[in-house]
C-alpha cells in the first residue's frame, strides 16, 4: 500500500490538474469537472490495461487501497458538514427551516420506504431476488440528497437565494437524518439476524432517536462551549483553530458515543455560525474564518469527486450489476418525485410556502459520496448482495451528479423564463 503522504499526495495533485482542466477546457463546474476526468482517467486505464499492465495495476494499487467508507464517513465528512452550515445564512434558513425540515426528516424517511419497496419488486421481476430489508438499506442509503455539486449552477444563473438556503440545508440535515436511518436499519438487521427477529418498530424508533436527538444535543453543547471560548479571545488564528477543532473533535466524540455525527457535526456549524461569527468575531477574523473553511470545503469537494471517479477501477461489475443500476436510476427518480410532491402538498394544506417547486426540487437533489460510503459499509455476504446494491449505488450516483447535475442549470433557466412570460 502507498504511504499515506504520498497518497495524498498524488490524490491532491490528480484533483488539482482535473480542477484546471475543468475551470479552463470544460468549463464545468469543478466538482462535476473533476469526476467527469477521473471517469474518463479511470475508464482509459481499463481499457489500455492490457498495453501498458503495470499502469493499470499501480492505479489500482493506489484506489484499493483507500477505504472510502473509513475516508467519508468518519473523516471528510466532518469538515464538508461543518464548513456547509457555517455558510448558511441564518435568517433565511429560519425563514425556510418548515420546508428544509420536512424535505430533511419526512421525505427522506418517505423516500427511503418508496426505495426499499419498488428496488426489491424491480429486482425480483428480472431475476435478481434479495431481501426486503436489504432493499430498505439500499432505500437509506440512497435517499439523502447531496445538492453541493449543484450550488455554483444555481448561483450562476442568478437563482433564488430560498431555493439555495432550501437545497443547502435540506442536503445539510438530510445527509444526517439519512446516515442516521441507515445505522439504525443496520444495526436493528444485524441484531435480528442473531436474534432471529426483527426488532419492533418501538425499538427501532427509540435507537433512531437517540442517535440523532443526540447528536444534535451534542453539536449545540460543544458549538456553544466554542462560542464562549471564542468570546475571550480576538485573534483569528486562535479563532479560526477552535473552529477547527470543534468540527474534528466534536464528530469523533459523537462517533465514540454512537450518536450522529453528522448530525452533531451541522448543530455545531449552526452554532458557530448564528452566534460566534455574527456577534463576537471581529471583520478580520471572520474574513479569515470564511476564506479558510471555503478553502477546506472546495479541497474536500474536489478530492472527494476524484476518489468517486476512480472508484470505477475497483468495482466489480457484469450483466446483473447493471441491470440493478439501470432499475435503481428511475426508482430513486420516483421516490424522490413521489416524497417532495407529498411534503409540498401538505405544507400547502398547513399553508406554508415551498420555494421551487417539485420538478426542481426533485432534479435538483443529488446523490453523492455519501451514498457510496454507506454502501460501503455494508457487510461483506455470500451471495453477493453487498456488491449488487454497492454498483447500484455508484450507477446511481453518477447518474445524478453528471445527467441531473449538468442540466439542472438549462432546466431552472426555462422556468425562469417562463414564469416572467406569465407575469408579462
Amino acid at each position: 500500500m502507498m504511504p499515506s503522504f504520498a497518497l495524498l499526495s498524488v490524490l491532491v495533485t490528480l484533483g488539482a490538474l482535473f480542477s484546471f482542466l475543468s475551470y479552463r477546457v470544460l468549463k464545468l463546474p469543478t466538482t462535476i469537472g473533476t469526476m467527469l476526468l477521473s471517469l474518463f482517467a479511470a475508464s482509459a486505464l481499463m481499457l489500455f490495461g492490457h498495453t501498458v499492465p503495470r499502469i493499470h495495476e499501480s492505479a489500482y494499487r493506489l484506489v484499493s487501497g483507500i477505504d472510502l467508507n473509513e475516508v467519508v464517513l468518519h473523516g471528510m465528512l466532518a469538515f464538508l458538514l461543518f464548513a456547509g452550515a457555517l455558510q448558511l445564512d441564518l435568517k433565511q434558513l429560519r425563514n425556510e427551516r418548515i420546508a428544509v425540515l420536512s424535505l430533511s426528516i419526512f421525505a427522506t424517511a418517505l423516500s427511503t420506504i418508496i426505495v426499499g419497496f419498488l428496488f426489491w419488486e424491480g429486482l425480483r421481476l428480472v431475476g435478481i431476488p434479495i431481501d426486503l430489508t436489504q432493499a430498505l438499506l439500499f432505500g437509506a442509503l440512497i435517499s439523502p440528497t447531496d445538492p453541493i455539486a449543484v450550488l455554483e449552477m444555481l448561483q450562476r444563473v442568478g437563482a433564488p437565494p430560498e431555493l439555495k438556503i432550501q437545497l443547502a440545508g435540506e442536503s445539510l440535515f438530510n445527509d444526517g437524518v439519512g446516515a442516521v436511518i441507515f445505522v439504525a436499519l443496520l444495526e436493528a438487521v444485524t441484531s435480528s439476524s442473531a436474534r432471529g427477529s426483527f426488532p419492533s418498530p418501538m425499538t427501532f424508533g427509540s435507537l433512531l432517536l437517540v442517535e440523532a436527538g443526540g447528536g444534535i444535543v451534542l453539536g449545540l453543547g460543544l458549538g456553544y462551549l466554542t462560542h464562549r471560548l471564542l468570546c475571550m479571545v480576538d485573534g483569528y488564528r486562535v479563532e479560526v483553530m477552535l473552529t477547527l477543532a470543534l468540527a474534528m473533535g466534536g464528530y469523533v466524540l459523537a462517533d465514540k458515543l454512537h450518536l450522529s455525527a453528522p448530525l452533531e457535526a451541522v448543530s455545531a456549524g449552526l452554532m458557530v455560525s448564528g452566534t460566534a461569527r455574527r456577534i463576537t468575531m471581529s471583520p478580520t477574523t471572520r474574513d479569515h474564518l470564511e476564506k479558510f473553511w471555503e478553502l477546506i470545503d472546495d479541497i474536500m469537494n474536489v478530492v472527494l469527486f476524484l476518489l468517486l471517479g476512480l472508484q470505477l477501477l475497483i468495482m466489480p461489475l457484469n450483466l446483473s450489476l447493471l441491470t440493478a443500476g439501470l432499475i435503481a436510476i428511475p426508482v430513486v427518480l420516483f421516490a424522490r418525485f413521489t416524497s417532495v410532491t407529498a411534503v409540498v402538498k401538505t405544507l400547502a394544506i398547513c399553508r406554508q410556502k415551498v420555494t421551487g417547486n417539485v420538478t426542481v426540487l426533485t432534479w435538483g437533489g443529488l446523490r453523492g459520496a455519501l451514498a457510496v460510503a454507506l454502501a460501503l459499509a455494508l457487510p461483506a455476504d455470500k451471495a453477493g448482495v453487498r456488491n449488487l446494491l454497492l454498483a447500484a449505488t455508484y450507477v446511481t450516483v453518477i447518474f445524478s451528479i453528471l445527467v441531473q447535475g449538468l442540466t439542472i442549470s438549462p432546466l431552472l433557466r426555462r422556468m425562469q423564463a417562463r414564469l416572467a412570460s406569465v407575469d408579462c
